[in-house]
């Protein structure tokens, strides 16, 4: 019943741009932890792609050599993929554990655990099938997201159905045997890109709306970022607004 949320259309109609906004950040943060970490990995998969727009944007600003494959178990996902396929850039309607033989040398799990039922299992099987894997999760148990009581909206909104922190997150790589290699957070943040555009927003009323909602998001912005700046885990374990970017091999 879990698995049917992505592929019976419902996360669309709840999600219709696939959360392609938070493609461009997600993407710049995935490259600052190869350039940390020295990674010039030539094959890159990612589980769970959305609309492909992460790869998309990696290939923008990686070596030509480098070739890129998604994996998607949602129909309507894989629809939205399709238009960003290139010879170097493929996409698969497939549960990535079916790939038997496969093996790539960085895999990327960016904001998927925490939608599935039996992450444990799914991290095991995925253990053999590339060198480095890049994995982020949203730090979702907060003070502010207990106070508000914002869990149950994460889980009908967005179908998360675990909740992590940093101690718990890299327990858990731990706890199955990986090699932990480095970790940082990476802050919330939605670029809204022309493809992703709201074509009805044409009047004044509308604009003006999201102008204010601009002004207030970069007021809370600077706030945590100050917080962030005086105590990193204090700001997140209070305003839970990062997410935790994870190299495992």
């Amino acid at each position: 019943m879990l698995e049917t949320l992505y592929t019976s259309g419902d996360y669309l109609k709840k999600n219709p741009t696939w959360h392609i906004g938070e493609s461009p950040w997600k993407a710049r943060e995935i490259m600052r932890m190869m350039v940390r970490n020295n990674l010039a990995p030539k094959t890159i998969c990612e589980v769970g792609c959305g609309a492909g727009e992460i790869l998309k944007r990696l290939q923008m600003n990686m070596d030509d050599s480098c070739t890129f494959w998604g994996y998607e178990i949602s129909p309507q996902a894989f629809e939205l993929c399709k238009d960003r396929s290139n010879e170097k850039l493929h996409f698969n309607l497939l549960n990535i554990t079916q790939e038997k033989d496969a093996f790539f040398d960085l895999i990327l799990v960016m904001d998927v655990l925490e939608h599935m039922e039996d992450y444990f299992s799914f991290l095991r099987e995925i253990r053999h099938k590339s060198l480095y894997k890049i994995v982020q999760l949203p730090m979702d148990i907060s003070v502010r997201s207990i106070l508000r009581g914002e869990l149950t909206k994460y889980r009908n909104s967005y179908g998360h159905i675990h909740y992590f922190t940093k101690e718990l997150a890299l327990q858990t790589f731990k706890d199955l045997g990986y090699e932990l290699l480095d970790y940082f957070y990476t802050y919330e943040s939605v670029e809204y890109l022309p493809e992703s555009s709201d074509k009805l927003e044409n009047n004044v009323l509308k604009r003006l709306r999201k102008r204010l909602g601009k002004i207030k998001r970069g007021l809370l912005k600077g706030r945590d970022k100050l917080s962030f700046t005086i105590h990193e885990d204090l700001a997140v374990r209070i305003l839970g607004r990062w997410r935790l970017l994870i190299l495992v091999k």
